[in-house]
């Protein structure tokens, strides 16, 4: 059976009613809301996760499934460190998650390629993961019959799970912890008393709460922005699709030559156009020209530019930047974030995977479908306090949020609860955007 992404005709399994009042209200229903609302629950702390649609139906339940330490931001190693340490722990929990340490791989054929792999391993080594350098014959012993890689970075402990499984089964615990969960429950608006935040207003009516945590993916900016809090986000549309069933090539996630795959729990691949994603052209492009300036420098290969966002998008030149709290808005509008995939891209796609292991013979697709992730200048979020008091950033995860969510989850429930995190949080702190710091970007591999 073929899973799909979570969409908006979907059941909903989560129909609450809200409560009254909470301790926090998270707002959002992917895995930075759905992990935080996780370990709140756990800690005792009286939670409710809001969401406009359903839990995990955006980018969460639409991304490769990649549990990934290896060639990250050097300030997100140690989270991710966790993260993947969190994994475990929860899978054996909840086997369902479709958890396996298969390993990463990135494939490449130059010295350039070989160049940036050894540009990383230091930061490895400094947490003592397993990363390491491969030779044509040991990618060969991994990946037999495949032809033209010379080089590979390779760590054996990174791992995988099914997106559209393990988010659901997250938020399931945490109701089971005590979290009050509801789905179509789109939050209009903070609630805010003296400047601070006292509730929010839901279609389904005001909860109070002296917390909130703003962990709305591609939808965040639009809602902070309505508030006086601008982040420079963007989104970008990435395509995914899966194969009928195919023998087994290689058991983890690889990228290289244009594509990215990943073995799937159903014996079939999971293939995207590895770093390629489109951008919409939209108002927050302007506002946030000026720090996407450098990461457009480094790399403008791999995006493609479009015109104008499709009607309902949060970046559309039709959606409105306010609106009444009292009247249905924007998350209202469109409950489920869905955009068509890139089909020609994706054909690419399919061919490359195909030549690159021939001995899979005919590789057909079976479905395809894509997301938007929530993007920032130097391809690291922001997860930090607001300048509102009791509001916290939880965004802007880059397209790495399914992988390190649990432990990031973990760190946001920490900060609302005014607990030490455990990690320096200076690089994904809110002002770096104001304060004049230097954009700097995380690694390009």
């Amino acid at each position: 059976m073929i899973r799909f992404p979570i969409r908006a005709d979907g059941p909903v399994a989560h129909p609450g009613p809200p409560p009254a009042a909470c301790d926090v209200a998270v707002i959002g229903g992917g895995i930075i809301g759905v992990a935080t609302a996780l370990w709140l629950a756990r800690a005792g702390v009286k939670v409710a996760l809001l969401e406009k649609g359903r839990i995990a139906g955006e980018q969460s339940s639409r991304n490769w499934g990649w549990i990934r330490q290896q060639a990250r931001d050097p300030a997100e190693l140690p989270i991710m460190i966790e993260a993947n340490r969190l994994w475990r722990d929860l899978a054996a929990e909840m086997p369902g998650l479709g958890f396996r340490q298969t390993g990463v791989m990135y494939l490449g054929k130059t010295q350039a390629d070989s160049a940036r792999y050894e540009g990383w391993l230091p930061h490895a080594q400094a947490h003592g993961l397993d990363t390491r350098i491969l030779t044509k014959d040991q990618i060969a012993a991994l990946l037999p019959h495949a032809e033209g890689w010379t080089t590979a970075l390779w760590t054996a402990s990174d791992a995988r799970a099914e997106p559209w499984a393990a988010v659901p089964l997250l938020a399931k615990a945490a109701e089971a912890a005590g979290a009050i969960i509801v789905e179509e429950c789109a939050v209009r608006a903070l609630d805010l008393a003296a400047g601070r935040v006292g509730g929010v207003v839901t279609e389904r009516g005001r909860i109070a709460c002296d917390r909130v945590v703003v962990a709305g993916g591609a939808w965040s900016s639009l809602f902070l922005r309505a508030h006086g809090v601008a982040i420079p986000q963007l989104s970008v549309r990435s395509s995914v699709a899966v194969t009928e069933p195919l023998p087994e090539v290689f058991a983890g996630g690889a990228a290289g030559s244009g594509f990215a795959f990943r073995r799937r729990e159903d014996g079939r691949y999971t293939l995207a156009p590895g770093s390629f994603h489109e951008f919409y052209i939209g108002p927050d492009a302007f506002r946030a020209l000026r720090p996407f300036i450098p990461q457009i420098r480094a790399d403008l290969s791999s995006t493609a530019f479009r015109p104008a966002a499709p009607k309902g998008w949060p970046d559309a030149w039709t959606t409105p930047r306010r609106w009444d709290a009292d009247r249905p808005g924007p998350f209202e509008a469109m409950r489920v974030l869905e955009p068509a995939p890139n089909l020609r891209r994706l054909e690419t796609v399919r061919a490359g995977f195909a030549r690159a292991f021939p001995q899979l013979g005919e590789v057909k697709i079976a479905t395809a479908w894509a997301g938007m992730i929530d993007t920032m200048p130097d391809i690291v979020p922001v997860v930090d306090a607001a300048p509102i008091p009791g509001l916290t950033i939880a965004t802007g995860m880059c397209g790495h949020g399914f992988g390190i969510g649990p432990a990031f989850g973990r760190i946001v429930a920490d900060l609302v609860r005014g607990r030490d995190p455990g990690h320096d949080l200076t690089r994904f702190r809110f002002s770096r955007f104001t304060d004049g710091s230097k954009i700097e970007l995380g690694p390009w591999i």
